[in-house]
């Protein structure tokens, strides 16, 4: 639950969250139906106008990512009054944006203006409940050491004695000091049997989730040591580096540290992202179970003794393995075996560099059924993926599954793999297969750098067009 922890907690105040916007525009309704003497003339019933808040509740979550309410600096923050005001606009603009939605779509959701008004002060009184609760049981779960990050603090600067004690002295920040690359004078007598003469022994003797740097001794180095193992990278930045206001900057007990981050898509937005995901999968699985059904009955028809599902081993976000699951296109008999493998085997080694050249595609590939083309053109063969996407192997948006291996000689592998990978991304609505296998990758690299959610909206329309193009994978 290391690595997952901080997204488990934001997991929670979105859900949190957003059943407290939709109990809060109950509540008001309640009052105004049952508690206000005042007559009033509206035909909306509770279920029904309840039913709209729902749908509605992205916006809020939306919001509240982009005031900053799901950040680590949430669960760290001892006073909750710098939540106060932020959480308050927030049930302020979440209010706003649906009366504007009433406005528009001409629903009659608010026949009673004066529902829109109690929600205000229900919704943020509920919300600062929830929260206050929530982030209270995470750091009881934090104090028993459930989810906490081994920390790694490397520099000889005085923040180092500071992030130390902080470390040490504060169980419910989730954080354990597991290592401390320093000069003694900067280690606290009580952590010295943890620490190490470089950062090269401390990473093979002991494992950790984050890496602090307090000086600007080999930066670089580190930085590259913290990407390849897929760590979190703070810098903890001099007065003079503060004023560059590069990175995002948090406070760690009193210590300002910069994380330094490789893609835009962390935090609030990732959380956010994940919520999306899991609501296209389920709507995208109930209008897809027909054409899936049919597809995997002609595929057991065509061959009953071969597999109509095809799994294959993918990485994922950190280098994670998974089972990546496909109609069957090919034939059984290059089913599981790399384009390689399957060319040799075949006796047409020739194939192999112009599969390559060709950005992993072959016009007239003599691997694949004349079903497979038709399910690979109109990508049916990708439907049952969507069970990936619920499951939280992939996103429905990222780059392309790697196969283990494909990138061995690839610099910015670790990069690529930064984020979750996709079930359809910049590289495939960027030319689908009629870019080279270079272009491709450097096109992943740039998403997972410039990240943003209208890209990922873009991306989605895009590829939704070039499906009804069919320009699948052919």
């Amino acid at each position: 639950m290391r690595k997952k922890s901080d997204h488990i907690l934001r997991l929670a105040l979105l859900i949190g969250d957003g059943l407290m916007l939709i109990l809060s525009f109950a509540f008001s309704y309640f009052i105004r139906v049952h508690v206000d003497p005042r007559p009033y003339m509206f035909e909306s019933q509770l279920s029904e106008f309840t039913l709209e808040i729902v749908w509605l509740v992205p916006i809020m979550w939306i919001i509240l990512a982009a005031l900053g309410l799901y950040k680590k600096s949430v669960f760290l923050n001892k006073s909750r009054l710098p939540e106060v005001g932020k959480v308050f606009l927030a049930a302020v603009l979440s209010v706003a944006a649906l009366i504007v939605y009433d406005y528009f779509v001409d629903r009659s959701l608010f026949p009673v203006r004066v529902i829109a008004v109690l929600a205000v002060g229900i919704s943020f009184i509920f919300l600062m409940i929830e929260r206050i609760l929530i982030i209270f049981v995470a750091r009881q779960i934090f104090k028993n050491n459930y989810g906490v990050k081994k920390v790694l603090i490397i520099g000889n600067n005085k923040n180092t004695e500071y992030l130390v004690d902080f470390i040490t002295s504060t169980p419910e920040s989730g954080y354990r000091l597991a290592a401390v690359v320093a000069n003694k004078k900067y280690i606290p007598m009580d952590v010295k049997t943890r620490q190490y003469s470089s950062l090269k022994e401390a990473l093979k003797k002991v494992k950790v989730d984050v890496i602090f740097q307090t000086d600007e001794k080999s930066t670089e180095y580190v930085y590259k040591q913290a990407v390849h193992r897929h760590l979190l990278y703070y810098f903890v930045p001099s007065e003079t580096a503060l004023s560059s206001h590069f990175g995002e900057l948090e406070l760690v007990g009193n210590t300002p540290a910069v994380l330094v981050k490789l893609t835009p898509l962390s935090g609030g937005w990732a959380v956010v992202k994940r919520a999306f995901d899991i609501l296209f999968a389920v709507v995208g699985l109930v209008l897809a179970a027909i054409p899936m059904l049919i597809v995997f009955l002609i595929l057991k028809i065509r061959n009953p003794k071969a597999p109509a599902i095809f799994k294959s081993e993918r990485l994922t976000r950190y280098n994670r393995k998974f089972k990546c699951y496909k109609f069957r296109s090919m034939k059984p008999e290059w089913s599981g075996m790399t384009p390689e493998e399957a060319f040799i085997k075949m006796g047409k080694k020739e194939l192999i560099k112009k599969y390559r050249k060709n950005g992993d595609f072959l016009k007239d590939d003599p691997r694949v059924t004349k079903f497979g083309k038709f399910i690979r053109r109109t990508s049916l063969d990708e439907l049952p993926q969507l069970f990936n996407i619920l499951k939280g192997d992939i996103s429905l948006i990222g780059p392309r599954a790697l196969i283990p291996g494909e990138l061995e000689d690839y610099g910015d592998r670790s990069l690529i793999l930064t984020v979750k990978s996709g079930l359809t991304g910049f590289a495939q609505v960027s030319g689908r297969r009629n870019i080279s296998f270079e272009e491709r990758r450097a096109l992943d690299i740039y998403y997972v750098m410039n990240w943003s959610l209208l890209l990922d909206m873009q991306i989605f329309f895009r590829t939704i067009a070039a499906v009804f193009r069919g320009e699948g994978a052919k």
